[in-house]
C-alpha cells in the first residue's frame, strides 16, 4: 500500500507540479497587478475614472469579527489586503495633488493604537514601494480629492451591495470613503446632468479579464487545488463510521493549513447520509458518521484563489448496491460533462451532456417516470468558472483556453421522496476543476481518486491518523 501511495504521488506531481512541499510556493507579484489595472484602463470610455472599495469588516458578534479578507477586485488591481482603501483608475492621466497620474490607491494611516491591536499597517510610503502604484494616499485625502472629478464625463464604480459598519474609533474607515463618494456623486448630479455614472459596465469588464487566467494564476490555483486533493485523500484514508462530520471537517482545513492555505474557499460542506441532500449544508453538526455516503465539498484558498473539489464516499468503506448504482451513474454524467468542456463550446454544454445521463440513468433505474422529474434529483447546474471567488466571475461564453470550471453533476434523495424507499438518503456529488485548454480539458484535481474502486482501495489504505486520540475531557476537568 505504500509503494501505491508513492506511485500515485508521483504520478500527481509529474502531471501538474502541484504538491506544496515539492514546488516554491507561487505568488503574484506587482507586475501582475500592474497589467491588470491597464488592462481595466483600455476598457474604459474617454474622459472618465473607475472607483473600486475594499471589502468591509464583517462583525460575528458584539465586538469580535471576522477574519479579513480582501473584496476580489480590489486584490485583483492592487494585490493590497488591508481594510478602508479606494482606488481611482482613469483612462488618461490628470492632475491629482500636484502630480499627472492615471491611477491612486488610498490606504489607512499607520499609527500606533491600530498596530498594537491588529498587526502592521502598510501606510501610504510603504505600500507606493511594495505595490508599483503610481500614487498612494492617505484615505483621509480621499473626500478632497473627489473634486478633481468634477470634470470627468463618466464614473464608474461596482453597486454597494453589502452593509458597511461606522467604526467608531477611525475618522476615515470604509464607512467615510463610501459616504464621501455617494455625497460627491449626488452633488455631481445636481450640479451637471450630463455626468454618467456608470454601475454596470465595471462587472462586464471584470468578468471578461477574470474569467481567463494567466500563467501566474493557474499556478496560484494549481497548488490550492493540490491542497484540496492531499486532504480529500487524506479523509479517505482517515474515515470511519465514529467520526464526526466536524472531525472530518477539521482533517480537510489541517491539510489545508499545513500546507500555507490562510482561509478556506468557502464554509466546509462535510454531510453525511440525509444531510448531504441539502445542497449547501455547512452545519456539519452529526456526532458519528455512521455507514452513510459522505458527501465533502471544500475548497483551500491559497493566496487569495480558491480551489472547490467534492467527493462521496463511504463511511465504512464500502458502496452499497444502491450508493454504488447512484454513483457510477454521477460519474458517468461528470465524465460526459468533462468530454464537454472544450474550446468553443457553450458554458452551458458540459451541463447539459451530463444532465442527459443523469436523465436516462434515472429512468432506468426506476426512480424517475419522465426526464422533466430529473430536476427533482438533479436540481443545480454543473458549472460555474472558479478563481478569486469560488463563483468568480464571468461571461458565460463560449469556453476560451486557460478558463477553469467546475463539473459537479449530483443526486440527492431525501428520506420521503417519491420512490422506492431503498433510495432514500442517498446523496452524491462529484466535483473536479477542469482547466480548458487547446488541446482538451484537464482535470486539475484528478489525483484525488473518483471510481469506487479506487476510493474503496484508498479508504483501506493506513492513516497517520489511525493512532491519533486525545484523551477524554473528563482526565482535565478538575
Amino acid at each position: 500500500m505504500r509503494m501505491f501511495r508513492l506511485l500515485f504521488f508521483s504520478f500527481f506531481l509529474s502531471q501538474a507540479a502541484l504538491h506544496a512541499q515539492t514546488t516554491s510556493a507561487p505568488q503574484l507579484d506587482a507586475d501582475f497587478h500592474t497589467d491588470r489595472r491597464q488592462a481595466v484602463r483600455e476598457s474604459l470610455p474617454s474622459n472618465s475614472v473607475s472607483v473600486f472599495f475594499s471589502a468591509p469588516i464583517r462583525n460575528r458578534s458584539n465586538d469580535v469579527n471576522y477574519q479579513y479578507h480582501q473584496d476580489p477586485n480590489l486584490y485583483y488591481l492592487t494585490g493590497f489586503r488591508e481594510a478602508h482603501a479606494a482606488l481611482l483608475l482613469f483612462d488618461a492621466p490628470i492632475w491629482i495633488d500636484g502630480s499627472r497620474v492615471q491611477e491612486v490607491l488610498f490606504v489607512h494611516d499607520r499609527n500606533a493604537y491600530d498596530e498594537q491591536w491588529e498587526g502592521t499597517i502598510m501606510g501610504a510610503e510603504n505600500a507606493q514601494k511594495i505595490l508599483g502604484i503610481e500614487k498612494v494616499m492617505s484615505s483621509k485625502d480621499f473626500q478632497t480629492t473627489l473634486s478633481s472629478l468634477q470634470n470627468l464625463a463618466t464614473i464608474l464604480h461596482l453597486p454597494f451591495r453589502n452593509d458597511t459598519r461606522d467604526h467608531p474609533r477611525k475618522e476615515f474607515d470604509l464607512y467615510s470613503l463610501q459616504s464621501a463618494f455617494t455625497g460627491f456623486l449626488h452633488t455631481q448630479m445636481k450640479k451637471d446632468n450630463t455626468v454618467v455614472v456608470d454601475q454596470t459596465s465595471l462587472e462586464q469588464i471584470l468578468a471578461a479579464l477574470r474569467e481567463v487566467k494567466t500563467e501566474k494564476e493557474l499556478a496560484i490555483l494549481q497548488q490550492a487545488v493540490a491542497m484540496s486533493v492531499v486532504g480529500q485523500v487524506e479523509v479517505m484514508r482517515a474515515i470511519h463510521p465514529g467520526m464526526s462530520e466536524r472531525e472530518l471537517q477539521g482533517i480537510h482545513e489541517f491539510v489545508f493549513k499545513k500546507y500555507g492555505a490562510k482561509h478556506v474557499g468557502y464554509p466546509s460542506i462535510v454531510g453525511a447520509g440525509a444531510h448531504g441532500c441539502v445542497l449547501h449544508y455547512t452545519a456539519n453538526t452529526a456526532d458519528k458518521v455512521g455507514n452513510t455516503l459522505v458527501l465533502m465539498d471544500v475548497g483551500a484558498e491559497y493566496e487569495g484563489y480558491t480551489a472547490d473539489v467534492t467527493r462521496t464516499i463511504p463511511a465504512n468503506g464500502t458502496y452499497t448496491k444502491e450508493q454504488a448504482a447512484i454513483y457510477d451513474l454521477v460519474l458517468a454524467a461528470q465524465k460526459k460533462g468533462i468530454e464537454a468542456s472544450v474550446v468553443g463550446a457553450s458554458f452551458w454544454d458540459p451541463g447539459q451532456a451530463a444532465r442527459k445521463v443523469i436523465e436516462q440513468g434515472l429512468l432506468e433505474l426506476g426512480i424517475i417516470q419522465t426526464a422533466r422529474e430529473a430536476r427533482i434529483y438533479f436540481p443545480h447546474g454543473s458549472s460555474h468558472y472558479i478563481g478569486l471567488d469560488v463563483h468568480d466571475p464571468g461571461t458565460y461564453g463560449p469556453l476560451k483556453a486557460n478558463v477553469v470550471i467546475t463539473v459537479e453533476p449530483g443526486i440527492y434523495i431525501p428520506p420521503e421522496s417519491d420512490c422506492d424507499p431503498k433510495w432514500w438518503g442517498i446523496a452524491v456529488r462529484i466535483e473536479d476543476d477542469i482547466l480548458i485548454t487547446p488541446g482538451g480539458p484537464v482535470n486539475l484535481s484528478a489525483a484525488a481518486p473518483r471510481s469506487i474502486v479506487e476510493i474503496e482501495k484508498m479508504i483501506k489504505s493506513d492513516s497517520p491518523l489511525d493512532q491519533f486520540l486525545l484523551p477524554p475531557l473528563d482526565s482535565v476537568i478538575d
